[in-house]
């Protein structure tokens, strides 16, 4: 991509509700991210980890909405807040903003800063529809949220800090769905947004499968932004996941539809941010999910297996 990438640390994990995806960042940093960047050709620049509370040392319920279930939304906010500063400020320098989670409520932050000044079109990597409002979330957990918070679905239509109206619906694409809430089901049913599940995987391959994700993403948009939640992938390759599902994708899947992004890149220009989310440690074995991370970010970004 021959572009500087600037890698912010989001080590959330008050939008779960199992502990260790804060140290998911570090993990990732450990498994070799950098050197892989380099050796895709790009220069990595670390700004560090945003500093935030434990989640031990807060109360989830303290600022529950009045109609609805979302645990620590005031500490989500304040990091979501803090980290699209980030990320906008990274794009206006001309870099490339790669943000490190924690869990998967840090795409409302990305995604907000990426889409303050451009169109923002999206890939959608994960086994589930994160579409979930507090209204209708069971578990209250934000990081089944990130969608409906991003789009101004629920409860999020007022909230200034989560929705970001220059994100495209209409340019929102899932590759690899295969665990959805039934109304999260209807959801994306009735919404323009596009859905590729492992059954359209399994059918017609994963690289046709993201050509047209990519070809939904970039019509009529300024930019992608790439959301890697790593239980995408099925848990024989990806173990240090909070919300592991049966029957995702392969790690040789993933790195053809990373492999295909950073060629449509390399041919338009497409990129404008990404994040990488939901590697817990303390579920992993041998570090091998961030293993598998830094080695698909390295992807994205033109590194080849060949």
């Amino acid at each position: 991509m021959g572009t500087t990438v600037r890698i912010i640390g989001a080590p959330m994990d008050y939008g779960a509700d199992r502990r260790g995806v804060d140290m998911g960042p570090s993990a990732i940093r450990y498994a070799g991210l950098a050197d892989g960047l380099e050796r895709a050709g790009v220069d990595p620049v670390d700004a560090g980890d945003l500093l935030m509370p434990r989640a031990e040392e807060r109360d989830p319920d303290a600022n529950q909405p009045s109609h609805g279930n979302a645990k620590f939304l005031r500490e989500v906010e304040d990091i979501c807040r803090r980290l699209s500063d980030q990320v906008a400020d990274a794009l206006a320098n001309g870099e490339f903003p790669l943000v490190l989670g924690g869990d998967h409520s840090v795409a409302i932050g990305s995604m907000h800063g990426s889409a303050r000044d451009a169109d923002l079109g999206t890939i959608w990597f994960d086994a589930h529809a994160d579409l979930n409002t507090p209204e209708t979330s069971p578990s209250g957990n934000v990081h089944g949220m990130p969608l409906a918070a991003t789009l101004g679905r629920g409860m999020f239509e007022t909230t200034e800090w989560a929705t970001a109206p220059r994100v495209r619906e209409d340019a929102i694409a899932y590759v690899g769905l295969r665990s959805i809430d039934e109304r999260e089901r209807e959801l994306v049913r009735e919404s323009e947004m596009t859905a590729f599940t492992m059954a359209d995987i399994d059918e017609r391959g994963m690289t046709a499968v993201v050509e047209d994700a990519l070809d939904v993403a970039t019509d009529g948009t300024d930019g992608v932004h790439v959301s890697l939640d790593l239980d995408w992938l099925d848990p024989k390759t990806a173990p240090g996941v909070g919300t592991p599902v049966r029957g995702g994708v392969t790690y040789r899947e993933a790195h053809a539809a990373l492999e295909t992004v950073s060629q449509r890149h390399d041919a338009d220009g497409i990129l404008r941010s990404m994040d990488v989310v939901e590697v817990n440690p303390i579920l992993d074995e041998g570090n091998e999910t961030a293993t598998v991370a830094a080695e698909l970010t390295a992807s994205a970004f033109g590194k080849r297996i060949l």
